[in-house]
């Protein structure tokens, strides 16, 4: 695995073909990766880069809450859009809400309040009835793009072990619904998610064994299913190699040794899948602002 001591290598990524455009580019960003790779830290990384090029930013945790929230430093987030950074605003996903706006907006109900029967009776609908809670979801990432307000709209998804559900829901809608305004819906988001002008899929992942498995497995099932476009691979916490031979003996040198190791583990990962993109590993200890901000400075190259 990996080549010796104090031989260099070709760095990572070796990218594949086709992903030409700059993510910043698209209108609707999707990050989606096995817990703990760092999907939320890029999701706020990426719309702090996109604030600081001037756009119109919108930044959604659609998984659980307070992954955004903590790398902007803004106490928990609502379902209503609140500006974190001049130009930049961020939300949490509340299916219920969602689906109370929805009906308020699309199918002519006003007034329709948080309060009351009818109202619990839809927050019922939207957190536990299948299918229901992932095109409430997806919908409103959809709908947020199609409602023109922000440049870009950023999603720190549902982990890859869930993200099918998520991207499938449009498709399944149309197939239950022969006409009508929901098939056109559901059909506009599935043309939205397939479009490579309007969206992208990114795909977290670290240089280790589960996380990579997860991501190969997740590519094959979005190879089949067409229902996005061609994902983007980035891989996080990738250390940099060392290729001066001589160290002292004692801890610095068991820290090299022990670092060299885990540099040739990590590129047998790297190999076998391989990345579009790498993120280095950041030493030392940061707050989650002080990590987004990092990751914002690592995303500027090819972002």
């Amino acid at each position: 695995m990996g080549r010796g001591r104090g031989q260099t290598r070709p760095p990572h990524p070796v990218g594949r073909p086709g992903l030409t455009t700059p993510m910043l580019d698209k209108r609707l960003i999707l990050i989606s990766g096995k817990g703990g790779v760092g999907k939320s830290a890029v999701a706020a990384g990426l719309a702090l880069l996109g604030q600081r090029r001037g756009l119109r930013v919108l930044a959604m945790e659609m998984d659980s809450p307070g992954g955004l929230s903590a790398h902007f430093g803004t106490g928990p987030l609502e379902f209503e859009p609140r500006e974190v950074r001049p130009g930049l605003h961020a939300m949490q996903m509340v299916r219920s809400d969602a689906l109370l706006e929805y009906l308020a907006l699309q199918l002519n109900i006003k007034g329709m309040s948080r309060l009351g029967a009818l109202a619990r009776a839809f927050d019922a609908l939207a957190t536990t009835a299948p299918g229901i809670r992932e095109i409430i979801t997806i919908g409103k990432a959809v709908w947020e793009v199609r409602e023109d307000r922000w440049d870009v709209v950023i999603a720190d998804a549902p982990p890859t072990g869930q993200i099918g559900s998520f991207l499938r829901a449009p498709v399944t809608i149309s197939e239950l619904v022969p006409t009508g305004r929901i098939r056109t819906q559901a059909d506009f988001m599935s043309e939205t998610l397939k479009d490579p002008k309007l969206t992208e899929l990114i795909l977290m992942c670290l240089p280790e064994e589960l996380p990579v498995t997860e991501t190969e497995e997740t590519m094959r099932w979005l190879a089949k299913e067409d229902l996005v476009t061609k994902p983007r691979v980035i891989a996080n916490r990738v250390l940099e190699e060392l290729t001066d031979p001589d160290t002292p003996p004692g801890p610095v040198g068991e820290a090299a040794a022990l670092h060299r190791s885990w540099w040739q583990e990590q590129q047998h990962w790297l190999d076998r899948l391989p990345p579009d993109h790498s993120l280095p590993y950041l030493y030392g200890l940061f707050t989650p602002g002080e990590v987004a901000a990092h990751m914002a400075d690592e995303l500027e190259a090819f972002a």
